[in-house]
């Protein structure tokens, strides 16, 4: 299968030094091994989303010299396949209705793992709920070109989780995992902080049917206080009329070593120098490294 990547951005704010680091990841390998790159747009959460930052991130990516293949997905356009997909997997038992809350969690538990509370007492079914997929008790295991092996047991890390929320939106699991197949993504270059979240989409990879893409999880870019560089940290937003020393910071942070000389190259140019001298095992294996920008 030809090697398809992709850069999806949630509609949160505008794109910042963590989210070019993915970008520019994802591209390059993409283009390194002659594959398409595509971009979706994230927008499963309506009330955390700002208005034109859609707009925004497509601009950027533009001034910065990116070319995807094929039109911009929106996984607000993708419902019923999102639909499709959850009422499969409770027509198989792998899925089911769960009312409790966070703070119930807590007094049971006393941590975030979930029981099985209302699997083994289905709530009314007029009660507000969630939906979660259940976890097997097997072992999950991957190769992540950056990180190394991974082993999880999620029944006993974290146990059963949401597909659904309880406020009817799609939780992020499930949506991702639906359109990376539908995409025909095969490889997926994203930030560490999304390593934690892969054995949840490799369990609904196999619960659907789907092959399992390859991962590479780069580091991400901290604050001095070891924060992931993010929207929430107050992360500057990226510069369209200075896309190059950004462009040039983020090929440091990667490992990739950019000749001086690219400092007078447009931004093509030294997108082209990337996917040119494109080396995955130079990107150091750490899972949060300081940002050049703080």
């Amino acid at each position: 299968m030809r090697y398809t990547g992709r850069f999806a951005p949630s509609p949160t704010g505008p794109l910042h030094f963590g989210s070019l680091l993915a970008a520019l990841a994802s591209f390059a390998d993409a283009r390194a091994h002659q594959g398409r790159w595509l971009v979706r747009i994230e927008d499963l959460d309506p009330p955390r989303e700002q208005p034109g930052a859609t707009r925004q991130i497509l601009g950027t990516l533009e001034s910065f010299g990116f070319e995807w293949d094929g039109p911009v997905l929106y996984q607000s356009q993708r419902h019923a396949l999102f639909r499709e997909a959850l009422e499969y997997l409770r027509s198989l038992k792998l899925a089911y209705r769960c009312s409790c809350s966070r703070k119930q969690l807590f007094e049971r538990t006393g941590g975030s793992r979930y029981d099985g509370h209302c699997l083994l007492q289905p709530p009314d079914r007029l009660a507000s709920s969630a939906i979660r997929a259940r976890c097997e008790e097997t072992e999950i295991r991957f190769d992540d070109s950056i990180q190394g092996a991974q082993r999880y047991r999620l029944a006993e890390d974290s146990g059963d989780f949401v597909i659904l929320r309880r406020d009817g939106y799609f939780a992020y699991q499930l949506a991702v995992v639906v359109d990376d197949a539908d995409q025909g993504v095969t490889r997926i270059v994203r930030g560490s902080d999304l390593l934690d979240e892969t054995p949840r989409q490799i369990q609904l990879q196999r619960y659907l049917g789907h092959a399992t893409p390859r991962y590479a999880h780069i580091p991400v870019a901290a604050t001095p206080d070891g924060q992931k560089l993010s929207k929430q940290t107050r992360a500057t937003p990226l510069d369209p009329q200075r896309p190059v020393p950004a462009l040039l910071s983020a090929l440091k942070f990667l490992g990739q070593k950019p000749d001086p000389a690219l400092a007078d190259a447009s931004p093509a140019e030294l997108l082209q120098w990337a996917v040119e001298h494109w080396d995955i095992e130079r990107i150091p294996g750490s899972l949060a490294l300081p940002s050049p920008t703080d």
